[in-house]
């Protein structure tokens, strides 16, 4: 698909828990701010990143765009989970048309689904660091299925989705607009409701990456069992707040051993990238998503890993008006609107 211009789209990333929106215009070499905005989803809407109730989901992101008055009908949006495979690949070398053509014979031998059933896309890294008649390539398949849920959700609210991402990959992308590229090896947690994600990136390259079926509902759960609370009331315990017949002691607690699960498994996916990759071990992490906002996670993950450890800032290098938005405001939600940032940084005619 071929544009004259290269329009704006605005990023929509629809979480287990709510529905995050942004606007980026670009400006001065970077972007600015148009609009962001929040709507929480009923935990029945969407279970292990399937569909499960498109109606009640198609009114949050109506009413969520009419609020924020958004005239701009192209969105990107992102995918992920069981029905997302990515897989870093070696092949013979070969060009970009090459690749085009051999795809789906390529794709047949590293993916768990019927190639019939699945979108495909790639992207070369380059040559292989141990042969030079190789080279490393991501793949990436999507179940067609899953994908057209999302593609009809769109279009029965009205916009034209014209770009399916990743969330790992849309991370990436508001990481590197945010903090260029080095030669260090860092690692992209997202740190999500239901799941985290960990992207491991060499010289800006996506070098490893693995889905983790655990997020911050484990807070939620552990909080309700504990102290029989609602939902609503246990997210307000985890991030902080005080409800009476609770004890803060017992909290900590709850909320230590928590952590103390969240982090060992991202820190079991890092171990295994550091045992498969010859001796590279990552120097760097940014944290990003829900869970990345509970204080002590940052603390726990610095000392697991034996690395220093940040939270991502999408709006870094993202410029905004202050009397539109209220700066404390965005930097104390950032880490939630990473992956619909990076979205919002895609245009139309992106592959």
């Amino acid at each position: 698909m071929l544009f004259k211009q290269k329009k704006d789209l605005v990023g929509i990333d629809i979480g287990s828990s709510s529905v995050k929106l942004v606007q980026l215009r670009e400006a001065k070499g970077g972007y600015q701010l148009v609009t962001l905005g929040l709507a929480k989803l009923s935990a029945e809407a969407i279970v292990d990143n399937a569909i499960m109730d498109s109606q009640s989901i198609i009114d949050v992101v109506k009413n969520l765009v009419e609020s924020l008055k958004v005239k701009t009908k192209n969105v990107a949006t992102s995918v992920s989970g069981h029905s997302v495979i990515i897989r870093k690949i070696q092949l013979p070398i070969m060009t970009e048309e090459e690749m085009e053509a051999s795809i789906q014979w390529e794709a047949e031998q590293y993916i768990p689904f019927e190639i019939s059933e699945v979108n495909l896309d790639f992207q070369i890294l380059g040559p292989d660091s141990n042969d030079a008649s190789q080279m490393d390539v991501i793949l990436v398949a999507a179940k067609k299925d899953f994908v057209g849920d999302y593609v009809s959700l769109f279009k029965e609210c009205g916009f034209n989705p014209q770009v399916m991402d990743i969330d790992c990959f849309s991370v990436q992308n508001v990481f590197e607009a945010n903090y260029g590229i080095d030669d260090e090896i860092v690692a992209l947690i997202d740190m999500g409701a239901s799941s985290m994600n960990v992207n491991i990136l060499k010289s800006g390259m996506s070098v490893f990456t693995r889905d983790i079926q655990v997020g911050g509902s484990a807070y939620n759960e552990e909080i309700q069992k504990r102290f029989g609370l609602n939902n609503e009331d246990a997210e307000k315990v985890k991030l902080g707040g005080a409800i009476d017949e609770v004890s803060s002691d017992d909290v900590t607690e709850v909320m230590n051993n928590a952590t103390e699960t969240l982090t060992q498994e991202v820190q079991r996916s890092i171990d295994f990238f550091s045992a498969t990759s010859s001796d590279e071990k990552v120097q760097k992490a940014y944290i990003t998503g829900g869970v990345s906002l509970v204080a002590m996670v940052r603390e726990s993950l610095a000392n697991r890993l034996g690395v220093p450890v940040e939270v991502l800032d999408p709006w870094r290098q993202v410029s905004f008006s202050e009397k539109e938005f209220d700066p404390e405001y965005l930097q104390s939600v950032g880490p939630v609107f990473s992956v619909a940032a990076g979205l919002a940084m895609r245009r139309m005619g992106d592959k």
